[in-house]
């Protein structure tokens, strides 16, 4: 970013009351952890750089991950690494069509002892949820799954309970199979903050994975941190400058999905069934403002909206057949969206 323009966040922040020097170094100070997280994933992920910095997102902003890729990419390696990493309680669950709501969050078991019902626990009690194809379980797993990623609580029998915090929900789909799959509900796949595109590494990080699934011992991670500290983390991300104007700009996105003939992108009007919800247009500054702490920038900068739009928005546009039959995926809508509408 050019120095005109930080000057200009300078000034609107002094507009507001907000000294984004002071804040600047305060930010860069609390986010020094992130440079250790990141060494520590290097030791066990080669390459997918862009994956971990969006699961880093998804902790730091509270918002759950979509992962989409074939399998063997190193996504349930990367959730369960950052979860050492953090001394969080990660719990598993592979998600299948005879899967039972119980399975997920837990059911009422007699007791002999006590002579009554108790709570048995799910795995869905832990912080961080792997819910490996998604996709697979039928639709009153995914309600039971929708309460707890939107309300942070399961109920079970007549008894709500809360889930500790973080509490987060890393989703993978396998993008190849689709024989015994379940579409995923829109008002599911809303909730996901990001949907994460995971592609094959490059041919010299796959010689170095190689090298390493032949070393003696695997490498594995250190616990470097608490869940506490991601919790306090948390509450600075939310203190990130966000100038009117990138706000401006995050609502002119997302409204161009909805609206694109007022854009000038009538072509595509017959394209979109429906645009992206207010979700998306809350987790694009929310995640916009995670990714500037981990760049440790206490302001955030057009580049960030622009670099975590296709994330955001590319589950929540919904196409027409007309778009299918021409081969025009949500991918292109949000690539001319962004040459379209005018950066601040």
């Amino acid at each position: 970013m050019c120095k005109f323009a930080v000057r200009k966040l300078i000034l609107a922040g002094m507009s507001n009351n907000v000294d984004i020097r002071e804040l600047n170094e305060r930010i860069e100070r609390e986010s020094s952890f992130v440079e250790l997280i990141n060494s520590e994933m290097s030791n066990v992920i080669v390459g997918q750089k862009l994956m971990v910095e969006k699961l880093l997102i998804g902790l730091l902003a509270n918002g759950h991950i979509l992962l989409e890729g074939a399998p063997g990419l190193a996504k349930t390696l990367a959730i369960k690494s950052l979860a050492n990493i953090i001394q969080a309680k990660f719990s598993r669950i592979q998600f299948t069509p005879d899967l039972l709501p119980a399975d997920v969050i837990g059911t009422m078991i007699y007791s002999q002892k006590k002579e009554e019902f108790v709570v048995k626990h799910g795995p869905i009690f832990a912080n961080l949820i792997l819910a490996d194809e998604i996709n697979r379980a039928p639709a009153k797993v995914q309600s039971a799954l929708l309460e707890a990623m939107q309300e942070r609580q399961v109920t079970i029998g007549e008894a709500t309970y809360k889930l500790d915090e973080p509490f987060l929900v890393l989703a993978t789909q396998n993008p190849i199979e689709q024989e015994g799959t379940y579409p995923l509900p829109e008002a599911q796949v809303d909730r996901f903050m990001l949907k994460v595109i995971v592609d094959y590494p490059k041919q010299d990080e796959e010689q170095r994975i190689l090298r390493q699934h032949l070393e003696a011992v695997y490498p594995t991670t250190h616990t470097l941190l608490k869940p506490e500290d991601i919790l306090k983390a948390r509450q600075v991300v939310k203190e990130v400058y966000l100038d009117e104007k990138i706000g401006q700009y995050i609502t002119s996105i997302v409204f161009a999905t909805r609206y694109p003939e007022q854009y000038g992108l009538d072509k595509f009007k017959p394209m979109i069934n429906f645009g992206a919800s207010p979700r998306a247009t809350i987790n694009l500054a929310l995640a916009a403002q995670a990714l500037a702490f981990i760049k440790r920038r206490g302001y955030v900068i057009p580049e960030d909206i622009r670099a975590l739009a296709y994330d955001v928005l590319r589950h929540r546009i919904g196409l027409t057949y007309e778009a299918e039959a021409e081969n025009i995926t949500t991918t292109d809508i949000i690539s001319a969206v962004l040459n379209t509408v005018e950066v601040p």
